[in-house]
This record gives C-alpha cells, structure tokens and sequence, in this order.
C-alpha cells in the first residue's frame, strides 16, 4: 500500500534545490565590520586572541576599509585603542579636539564618504577607572556619567558619524543622548543602541584588543545578568520611548532567544553583536582542526540572522564576505 505522505527531502535533491529554497540569506549590506584604531602611523597589529583581527593606525585602517569597500562590505564600527596618558576620570579625552578618534571618524567619512561609519560611545576606552560609567568609591554614578556621553556623542557627529552607539548600558541615556544631539543641531543623527548588553565572558579578546578592562570591580551592576529574558524587553521598550533608531543585542550566539524575543516585539531593526569570544571559539577549533572553518563560520552567522538579526556586527565580516561573495 503506497503511502500519501509529504516528503521533505524532494526539496533537498541538488544544491540549486536547495538554494531556491532557502529561507535565510546574509547578504554583505547587512554585516558591520569592526575596527580598533590606534594612534600614529603605519601600524598594523595583530591581536594574538583574534587570528586574523587587528589593531590599525587610521591610515592603515583606511587601506583595509577601502579593501572591504570593493567587495560590497561598506558599514564600520570604529574602536579606540586609547593610550594611558590621555586617560583620566572623567573621560575627558573622549570629547578633546584633539581625540584621536575623532579624527578617525572625519577621515573615515573623508576617505571613504558612501560608507557608513558607526562609532562607540562609552566611557571605558577613555576611563583610568576602566568603566562605562563615572566610577567613584566603587559605585558607578548613573546620572552624572550621562553629561560625559553626552559631549561624547556631539563630538562625534560633530566629526562626521552616521550612526551613534551607546554601549554603556546606563539608564536613560539614550534619552538624554538623543536630546543633546537634537539641540546641537544632530536631529537626523541615528541611534544604535545596546540595548540587551549582558555581562557576559565573551567579551574577553575585545578587552585584550583595548586593553579596558576594570581596574577594580566588574560591570555587573550595569551590564545584564545572563539568566534574564524578560528585562531585555524593558529596556527595548525604554530605548524605543526614548529615541533609538536600532536595538542591539550582545553577545549573540549564546542570546538567540533574546534576539527573537526582541524582533517580535518592535518594529525597529535589531542588530545582533557577534562578540570577540564567539570568534576567538571558531578560530582556534579551527586551528586545532576540529571545526571546518567556513561551515563554522556560516551556520554561526546564519543561526544569528535566522533568530531575527536584522543586523550583523562580526568580525568574520570581510571573511565571509570574500569567501561568499566571489565575483
């Protein structure tokens, strides 16, 4: 007796099958590549716990931007490497005319004008505390560390950026941020912010490549803790009320749900941070030889966006796009 069945497998015969069907695609406009830039010239250099990720003085950063560019790769996050000496308490070097970075940001925009350069704002680059926000007698001070991001973030658009991205995770900011960019004149100056940031052990090849970490404490009183679904939608509603043009998810292999969660209850993209830890695990099975690289590499992303990314900030940006996107 002939059964009347479904069979699935009909649509997995050929791989032209297969790619007619597919329901998850990541195309190079949706990836953002991250930079950590450095002062001085002709510098490049490599971050032993990120094979293949670099440090680069804005020149150089600008050569391999460009690279990136020809390939169809044209949205950046841009870092700061910033040196001791001009750290201090306050974070006064962050909005300084003299910042590195804000150069950067001009140059990038200068160099590179149809591009889209996305820009970090947070105090820990720039703290000798090592904070995101005002550290002081082993409490971060919420409100008074907004004033800080707040000239942070006019600095910025003062330089040129396109988007803006609070990474701090303190209350309110997006707010008072959208505010003080809207009085200075920024009013068509986007938001991306971090919205779902979770305190998270990922995150530790990124420090290494800034050299932020805490110098005493940790951030678990403003980063998310990593058992809690329900609080990311508190704070996608707050960042929404308050003025983001993006909500952010990071990390976010080990938050899928939370990126799901996210996408089913706003209509704002979501961008989805595929963190330095998340890279640094594929890389190195890879090197050991017990991960196909490539494969890693693309269900990682893909499983990302199949969650409801709409946005992918990787490191393995300009990896996937050459070895995907060939011709």
């Amino acid at each position: 007796m002939k059964l009347n069945i479904q069979r699935p497998r009909r649509n997995r015969q050929s791989a032209a099958i297969r790619g007619m069907v597919q329901e998850t695609f990541i195309h190079p406009s949706q990836l953002i590549m991250p930079f950590f830039l450095l002062e001085g010239e002709n510098q490049k250099v490599a971050i032993a716990s990120m094979p293949g990720i670099f440090r680069y003085t804005i020149d150089e950063a600008i050569k391999e931007a460009k690279s990136c560019a020809a390939m169809g790769l044209v949205n950046f996050i841009l870092f700061p490497v910033v040196e001791e000496n001009h750290k201090d308490k306050h974070a006064t070097y962050s909005y300084h005319p003299d910042c590195f970075y804000l150069k950067a940001i001009s140059t990038f925009k200068k160099e590179l004008p149809d591009c889209t350069v996305i820009t970090d704002v947070a105090m820990d680059p720039y703290s000798s505390d090592g904070h995101d926000g005002l550290y002081e007698n082993g409490k971060i001070h919420n409100d008074q560390t907004l004033h800080i991001l707040g000239k942070m973030s006019v600095a910025q658009a003062k330089a040129g950026a396109d988007i803006i991205g609070p990474s701090d995770m303190m209350d309110g900011r997006i707010g008072f941020i959208r505010n003080m960019l809207d009085e200075n004149g920024f009013d068509q100056l986007a938001i991306m912010s971090y919205t779902a940031k979770y305190a998270s052990c990922f995150y530790g090849p990124f420090r290494d490549a800034l050299d932020s970490a805490p110098k005493e404490g940790n951030k678990l009183t403003y980063q998310m803790s990593p058992g809690n679904q329900r609080e990311a939608l508190i704070e996608a509603q707050l960042d929404e009320q308050e003025g983001a043009d993006y909500l952010m998810v990071k990390p976010a292999l080990a938050y899928l749900d939370v990126i799901s969660l996210l996408k089913n209850n706003t209509n704002l993209p979501i961008v989805a941070y595929n963190v330095s830890g998340e890279y640094a695990m594929v890389k190195a099975a890879a090197e050991k030889g017990w991960l196909d690289e490539k494969a890693s590499m693309n269900e990682m992303l893909t499983s990302i966006k199949r969650a409801g990314a709409d946005i992918i900030i990787t490191y393995f940006a300009k990896q996937f796009v050459e070895t995907n996107f060939k011709g």
